[in-house]
């Protein structure tokens, strides 16, 4: 009697995995141990603050590759890292480092400049429709450290931004998952030099040669706290305007995949904030840009992977998918 109520037990569990659509596949596989796990990592001491340019960001880029390789997602082009240049006038001149090609040119014919190498990590999986993309991306660098500073002298970024990098590789996997190709080529984007002035992502932009086919642009910067006075559930929903599915999307998410979200609907026409999103925004690119506002451990030491809330992260990382699954498939 008892062998027979697992069997049955076993085909109904059967049953239940095989009544679901491939989306719902994908979302399923979203979890708060693997945020834990991405956010514990990128945000811990060793990487000491993940600075352009420095060693740590390589090893953030080394273990983001590593779970691209381990969930299938293939590189952009022949290598997963795409190396872009910024420049600047040298240290005692007045200036922001340019990633704009003609900004390159001028600064470098001065003769004397300074010269940071971005390591973007891309991904993609190929869609039916070869010639049209969808990107998803976060930033991955952040603050570095302070020697100078008095206590912990190391700027973590679980906030900022590891968290919007765990949702970007929980997507990812989700896709595979789903066991669905979809109708557009996805890509998978990890911005370095967010911090110095959005770098990553506006040399991308620039150097790109499938940038005007790129239909849609999903971002994530700070998706893990809770802004003053808000509710646990509080997340803001940046959209372009001229997109109204973008909310009705957003909406549809949490009724679908029962999420515990209170979104602050915020269309505009305008640049929306200070994150990577402007860069396509830029290029004339619909965006949406998932975000849970300022708080008072923004840009400290105190931005630390114990003071992330998981079940948010996670949900917000579920939404997005849902939104990512529509910006990939709809005609």
């Amino acid at each position: 009697m008892k062998k027979t109520i697992l069997v049955s037990a076993m085909m109904a569990a059967c049953a239940a995995l095989h009544a679901q659509s491939p989306m719902e596949k994908g979302a399923n596989s979203i979890n708060e141990d693997a945020a834990k796990a991405h956010v514990y990592f990128l945000a811990s001491d060793n990487l000491e603050g993940r600075e352009v340019g420095t060693q740590s960001t390589r090893i953030a880029a080394d273990y983001i590759i590593a779970n691209l390789r381990m969930n299938g997602i293939r590189p952009l082009g022949s290598d997963y890292i795409h190396q872009e240049e910024a420049v600047r006038r040298s240290k005692k001149q007045k200036g922001r480092f340019q990633t704009h090609p003609d900004s390159l040119a001028v600064i470098k014919n001065q003769g004397i400049y300074q010269t940071l190498e971005l390591n973007n990590v891309l991904g993609m999986i190929e869609g039916k429709n070869t010639d049209e993309y969808v990107i998803i991306g976060a930033h991955y660098d952040h603050e570095g450290m302070d020697p100078l500073l008095a206590g912990d002298k190391i700027y973590n970024g679980a906030d900022d931004n590891a968290s919007g990098v765990s949702a970007v590789l929980q997507i990812a996997k989700a896709f595979k998952e789903s066991g669905q190709k979809p109708e557009r080529n996805i890509i998978f984007a990890f911005w370095d030099g967010e911090e110095s002035g959005l770098l990553g992502s506006s040399a991308f932009t620039y150097s790109y040669e499938n940038i005007d086919k790129v239909k849609g642009y999903i971002n994530f910067d700070m998706i893990g706290r809770t802004t003053y006075n808000q509710p646990e559930t509080h997340v803001a929903y940046f959209y372009s305007e001229y997109k109204p599915e973008y909310e009705k999307w957003m909406k549809e998410s949490i009724d679908k995949l029962d999420l515990a979200l209170t979104p602050n609907y915020r269309p505009s026409k305008k640049d929306l904030g200070g994150s990577d999103n402007i860069s396509f925004q830029r290029k004339d690119i619909p965006i949406i840009w998932y975000h849970t506002d300022g708080h008072a451990d923004y840009n400290q030491p105190t931005d630390t992977a114990d003071r992330i809330n998981y079940k948010k992260l996670t949900d917000i990382s579920k939404a997005a998918y849902y939104c990512m699954w529509k910006m990939a498939n709809e005609k």
